[in-house]
């Protein structure tokens, strides 16, 4: 028999609420924090708008000695940990390592943006002005080492750099690890600090964000006719795996279970998706038939959905392709115009979203929904959200590169 992972910690870092209960209130209440960025003037670009968090402050979680060794980035990544250990009640101690604990961690670009602040410095100042530590900062693996490090889980670590899709894919990596006997508990999830100006505006250049000049929190679209494409946000979520045993043996809350998990390339283009969409197709179906549930079984999709035309139709396609006449009676939500796209860490933030949704029985919706698309004539919750059990729940996540990834988590009674 294969060993049963759960969900028992969610620790969400994000424009909408900082740990579960601010986060999932938002979610709840249908609160969008896209906003017009902040952190650096956007007048020489046409994106404007994005998923910025203003009212984040590391000394709650950190000394200021521990400070100079952690750039944003690593900060989300260790804090996000320490608030999903903090709501599973899962003890840890740097003192006394953990030998069947481990980390996995994703990331799309690490600690880029950083690096883009102290190379301003270089050209300014030269060597002496950047700090001692950038090294040890600007490698996307900082993140599972870090959090290794200040918790002392000596099991397997790893950080993936799988675009989008790389919070879905550490999830999915480490139920396996516990799946296969490799550790007991593990944590998961993503960080992203994307909002510096070159970085920003790259993603601009190449036309792949919304340009919306209107109210902020309407330039996320997802599935509506006038999408006009992503709104880049920053922040981080981890989330507690244990195996079902370990967690029932300490009295765990369990908020869901990773049934299954799928990975593939699409092998076309690095920002189109594939016309036909039968890699997405793939991908859900392999989801589906690692976690041995039937695609009827399905109540929920958590979407991509990342408000760009070519992805939100492609999706749609494909799961309609998967579920065939019951793909009428699913639904299918974005949860991206709550938190803007967080690039590397959108994947661990939506299967948190996913978890509390099956947890809670409530079903987020897509805001900002105002003019149906044919290409997506989908149950796309619009708008409001729903008080409905869920017994399956998908979580899509599709990078630039071709990649795709799904978890499949069910209810525990």
């Amino acid at each position: 028999m294969r060993r049963r992972v759960v969900i028992t910690g969610v620790g969400p870092i994000t424009c909408i609420g900082i740990g579960r209960d601010a986060f999932w209130q938002s979610i709840r209440a249908g609160r969008s924090g896209i906003s017009r960025v902040t952190a650096f003037d956007t007048s020489e670009i046409k994106a404007h708008c994005g998923g910025e968090i203003r009212d984040w402050d590391p000394s709650r979680f950190f000394p200021p000695h521990r400070l100079k060794r952690l750039d944003r980035y690593a900060q989300f990544s260790v804090a996000s940990s320490l608030l999903a250990l903090e709501d599973a009640g899962f003890p840890w101690s740097r003192e006394q390592p953990t030998p069947r604990v481990g980390v996995s961690f994703g990331t799309a670009l690490g600690g880029i943006a950083n690096a883009e602040h102290e190379h301003q410095l270089f050209l300014k100042k030269g060597a002496r002005g950047v700090n001692p530590t950038l090294a040890l900062q600007v490698f996307g693996g900082s993140a599972h080492s870090n959090i290794a490090i200040e918790c002392g889980f000596r099991g397997p670590g790893t950080t993936n750099s799988n675009s989008c899709a790389s919070g879905v894919v550490s999830v999915g990596e480490a139920m396996r690890y516990i799946r296969d006997g490799m550790a007991d508990a593990m944590v998961a999830g993503g960080a992203e600090a994307p909002l510096s100006p070159l970085t920003f505006g790259a993603f601009d250049f190449i036309k792949t964000m919304s340009r919306w000049e209107g109210d902020p929190p309407f330039a996320c679209k997802p599935f509506d006719l006038h999408r006009d494409g992503f709104v880049m946000g920053e922040g981080a979520a981890a989330l507690v795996l244990e195996e079902y045993e370990h967690a029932r043996r300490r009295g765990a809350r369990i908020y869901a279970e990773v049934l299954g998990y799928s990975l593939n390339n699409e092998a076309y283009h690095m920002t189109t998706p594939l016309p036909s969409g039968e890699a997405v197709i793939a991908c859900m179906q392999d989801a589906l038939a690692d976690a041995q549930v039937a695609p009827e079984t399905v109540d929920y999709i958590n979407a991509h959905a990342s408000g760009t035309q070519l992805n939100d139709a492609n999706e749609c396609l494909a799961i309609k392709a998967v579920f065939g006449a019951h793909a009428s009676h699913l639904a299918v939500s974005g949860t991206k115009a709550y938190t803007g796209h967080p690039l590397g860490a959108t994947g661990a933030i939506e299967a948190a979203i996913c978890a509390l949704a099956l947890h809670e029985g409530f079903l987020p919706p897509t805001l900002h929904y105002s003019t149906p698309d044919p290409a997506c004539d989908l149950d796309v919750v619009p708008n409001v959200g729903r008080e409905q059990p869920v017994r399956v729940a998908l979580n899509n996540a599709f990078g630039f590169g071709g990649i795709n990834s799904v978890l499949v988590l069910g209810h525990v009674d």
